[in-house]
């Protein structure tokens, strides 16, 4: 059923709004000079400071500059690309030359780091992104569900990962995936069901669309790290919130805000206007998606969290809301779609 939006005036608001949000995300400039560090009585919703690196053909030595130097201007969370030392004769253990370096910076300047790798598992190769914590340590352990072909050409070849995973960090669930698992929608509703609010993806090409339509039907943040030297990132409602490129070396910084929520007007619209009108300087709609039916709640006020008020007022978010849906009406068919290869095809 469509519901009108009893709140016409901000849509007028809602541009500037976009711009200016700190929960939104916004492009910041790679040339710091120096770091900024808020408390967390400061911060208004729940904020992460993303930097994704794409290049190729690097040195180890200049990426650890790079990487030491980025660091330096205050990051949550570094991104690099897919086997970004390459796919060798070689792989190396999560204890090698490659890992340890990324461990020793994330320490250093108190980031998580997503390191991707051409893992030796015993005699087993594995194409990895390794999640390290702000204390230089594995915090996590992504194994690519779905090599390109030409991994399975190497010697000895690359073997598929059993498992999409998403990771608890002290900002939020962060899922991983991998380059060509783009392809295959069953990796990406694995890191919805699984709760993850920001996903990051090493590969070695853009993807595009292909990602914005993931974003758009799970509702959870992406960003990107490629060997094409560019940078991707969509928002909860799939759009487009960042593309930057570069001939050499590709920087790219944004903030993201974890604490936004995205819902259905379907039976939250007269509970939205109650949260709105009995916490007007702690809440606000930054957004209001009329063809989607859709709308977008981010918090104003330091120690206020518009997700957490949501809930206590019972409004339900898009993606509980669709999957709910989605689990009680297969009950009412005794049987999810995947459940049959005949449906969607005529009896004979």
């Amino acid at each position: 059923m469509r519901s009108r939006d009893p709140l016409p005036s901000r849509r007028l608001l809602v541009l500037c709004t976009l711009l200016v949000a700190v929960g939104l995300g916004y492009a910041e400039p790679t040339d710091h000079p120096e770091r900024v560090v808020q408390r967390p009585e400061q911060r208004v919703g729940r904020p992460v400071r993303v930097v994704s690196l794409s290049f190729n053909g690097k040195s180890m030595a200049e990426i650890t500059g790079v990487v030491d130097r980025e660091g330096a201007k205050g990051a949550d969370l570094i991104i690099l690309p897919e086997t970004w030392r390459g796919q060798k004769d070689s792989p190396e253990a999560l204890d090698g030359p490659t890992v340890t370096a990324m461990a020793a910076l994330a320490k250093k300047h108190s980031t998580y780091l997503v390191c991707p790798i051409d893992r030796r598992d015993g005699t087993r190769r594995l194409n990895t992104a390794v999640l390290i914590d702000r204390a230089g340590k594995i915090a996590g352990v992504y194994d690519k569900v779905y090599p390109y072909w030409s991994e399975f050409d190497l010697k000895p070849p690359v073997e598929p990962g059993q498992e999409a995973r998403v990771f608890q960090t002290d900002f939020g669930k962060l899922g991983l995936a991998i380059c060509f698992d783009v392809n295959f929608p069953a990796v990406w509703q694995r890191l919805a069901d699984q709760g993850a609010e920001l996903v990051v993806w090493p590969s070695a090409y853009s993807a595009g669309t292909s990602l914005q339509a993931h974003a758009l039907n799970h509702h959870f943040y992406i960003v990107t790290s490629t060997l094409t030297r560019d940078c991707l990132v969509y928002d909860i409602t799939g759009e487009e919130l960042l593309y930057n490129k570069s001939a050499d070396l590709n920087v790219s910084r944004i903030t993201l805000d974890l604490d936004r929520g995205v819902y259905h007007q379907n039976f939250n619209i007269e509970k939205r206007d109650k949260l709105l009108k009995e916490h007007a300087t702690e809440v606000k709609q930054v957004k209001w998606l009329d063809r989607e039916q859709w709308f977008v709640l981010q918090a104003t006020k330091p120690g206020v969290s518009a997700r957490a008020l949501a809930k206590q007022y019972g409004l339900e978010e898009l993606r509980d809301y669709l999957s709910r849906s989605r689990h009680e009406i297969d009950q009412r068919r005794g049987r999810g779609l995947a459940d049959s290869s005949r449906m969607g095809t005529a009896d004979k």
